[in-house]
């Protein structure tokens, strides 16, 4: 047998161990103490010992934070392969994330969240069997891939990979990375070299047939129109947040969507979206206007824009609403990233392509997108990175799922990966 051939004799007999690793993971939700959670400590402390089991070399790094279980976020660091060379040409990183968003509502779904069901495989069936719960695709499927692409390239002897390998467990991917890779890019700043390449298994397509290279801008703002409460028929004694509050959204969306209107092919859709999205609360009567309002806007705006290009207009228009409205008007930005591309032309593109024909038989395509990953933060260090997946795509819907076939087929290119040169 050759390389590649032991490599995918082992990952096919390890259906059971995909399984029963998606089962425990899914056991221990990993929710952001933002979303209500605890954090991800118990995922890791299972991840720990199963790695030490199986003879992993691993280190833990845990952010502080005081609202989470332990009071602290972990992010594990596992080595798989080292090369006589010593990483002269840098490291190739597999990089999936700990946590998962909340359930959502209950009464959506078909079975216990939390608690793996496998469904589906029938004749007539064109998924195949599939894992069902929260998290089983988003991230852990990729996680669970890249482990047992782990296995299957030490099983192999460890082939003579071109570069190091090694496996990034992060914490706090689903709100904002602060305690994840964020943190980690500012507390270990000798972490990843310059010739790095990564692979985010956290996104992708039905087929396997798209690497995503670049991001949209990402915006997020929360805002407070502040103006005088009043009686709902005495207008002319207040100053109504909730109107001016609904004139500034719908402006917003209108003049900055008329203002940044190019196209740009790589992404999907090939503009930029600004949205008004949450709604909070006012007051709790019909008949009473408002004297403050809180909205927020998710904003994606293609690269060739800046946010400061962004807030600027946002600026404008706030002004001339509180002008109008005898209001005044306050915001934060939860978010404002700018991400760098990786070049269509980098190693790692390539790598993913020749790995991800050879496993499914498809053509790639390299793609931007309007949400935002970790690979933000890694590219805006000069480090090259892409997300890839074969998956259908259910992250944070209720039902979620992971079609076994998957998450098999992505460990056989991961392993390809691992063992690949990367010229």
């Amino acid at each position: 047998m050759d390389v590649k051939e032991q490599l995918f004799s082992y990952i096919d007999k390890t259906e059971a161990l995909a399984v029963e690793l998606e089962t425990e993971l899914c056991k221990r939700p990993a929710i952001s103490p933002v979303s209500g959670g605890e954090g991800e400590l118990d995922k890791a402390l299972y991840l720990e010992g199963w790695l030490r089991d199986r003879g992993f070399s691993y280190e833990r790094i845990d952010i502080k934070d005081g609202k989470a279980k332990g009071g602290v976020r972990p992010n594990l660091v596992v080595d798989v392969l080292q090369t006589s060379g010593g990483g002269a040409d840098g490291t190739f990183w597999i990089m999936s994330h700990l946590d998962v968003v909340p359930p959502g509502e209950l009464s959506l779904w078909e079975s216990d969240p939390w608690t793996v069901v496998r469904r589906g495989g029938g004749p007539d069936d064109p998924l195949g069997p599939r894992l069902v719960g929260r998290g089983v695709e988003d991230n852990q499927q990729g996680l669970v891939s890249s482990l047992l692409a782990a296995l299957a390239v030490r099983a192999a002897g460890g082939p003579a990979a071109a570069r190091p390998v090694k496996l990034l467990l992060c914490a706090d991917e689903e709100c904002g990375s602060e305690y994840g890779i964020e943190a980690l890019l500012r507390e270990r700043p000798g972490m990843f070299g310059k010739n790095d390449l990564v692979l985010i298994p956290d996104g992708g397509d039905s087929r396997g047939e798209t690497i995503e290279i670049a991001e949209k801008n990402c915006l997020w703002a929360e805002f407070t129109v502040r103006g005088t409460q009043a009686h709902g028929s005495r207008p002319d004694q207040g100053a109504n947040a909730h109107l001016a509050g609904a004139e500034f959204a719908v402006r917003m969306h209108y003049e900055l969507s008329e203002r940044f209107n190019a196209r740009d092919p790589l992404f999907e859709p090939d503009y930029s979206t600004i949205q008004p999205t949450r709604k909070n609360a006012n007051v709790p009567n019909i008949n009473t206007i408002p004297g403050e309002d809180v909205f927020c806007m998710d904003m994606r705006i293609l690269p060739q824009y800046t946010i400061k290009e962004v807030l600027a207009e946002v600026d404008r228009i706030k002004g001339e609403i509180e002008a109008k409205h005898g209001v005044t008007i306050s915001y934060t930005t939860p978010q404002a990233m700018e991400s760098r591309a990786t070049p269509a032309d980098s190693p790692l593109v390539a790598m993913i392509s020749r790995a991800a024909a050879e496993v499914y038989g498809v053509k790639t395509r390299p793609v931007g997108i309007g949400g935002g990953t970790v690979g933000a933060f890694l590219r805006n260090e000069g480090i090259h990175c892409a997300v890839w997946g074969r998956l259908d795509d259910t992250a944070h819907q209720p039902n979620e799922y992971a079609i076994i076939a998957n998450i098999l087929g992505d460990a056989k290119v991961m392993a390809l990966l691992m063992a690949y040169p990367a010229g």
